[in-house]
């Protein structure tokens, strides 16, 4: 044994999953209707998400990050710059190669959904005490080391 304890039980896993998914219904329809005012897909948001990280993504870097095709990344840079978010250029060093960086009125989309999620993030970390905090970023952390698409 490796000194940690037995662990969850199945119907434990199942409450757990049962609250997981709830969470995720009330974030995403508040996103939802924050992205609609945007005129953003879910996928463009999380495209937006992935070009505000860097300075340019290429569009293969792009559509690996998304798991798509080159063709349907394509076409969501395409509808982001067709709304302003993002701009394309050519990479200095090779012609061929095209790059995608976000506009200011990009960063400023994803700076106030993630300013909307700190604030709900907030109004959750208050009914909890602050060792219970302390626990709960440190969960995430953990769980967030592990999860492939977040890298």
């Amino acid at each position: 044994m490796n000194g940690k304890s037995v662990g969850l039980t199945r119907l434990e896993i199942e409450r757990l999953a049962d609250i997981i998914m709830a969470l995720q219904r009330c974030f995403v329809q508040h996103l939802s209707e924050e992205l609609s005012r945007g005129q953003v897909s879910f996928s463009q948001f999380f495209l937006l998400g992935h070009i505000a990280t860097t300075d340019s993504l290429s569009m293969t870097e792009i559509a690996e990050k998304m798991s798509h095709t080159t063709a349907a990344a394509t076409g969501l840079v395409d509808r982001l710059e067709n709304l302003g978010y993002v701009e394309r250029m050519h990479a200095s060093n090779d012609r061929r190669k095209v790059l995608v960086s976000i506009t200011p009125k990009g960063g400023e989309l994803v700076s106030r959904i993630r300013q909307d999620i700190i604030s709900k993030l907030t109004l959750l970390s208050d009914i909890l005490e602050p060792e219970e905090q302390t626990a709960w970023l440190q969960i995430y952390e953990k769980i967030y080391a592990q999860i492939t698409c977040s890298h």
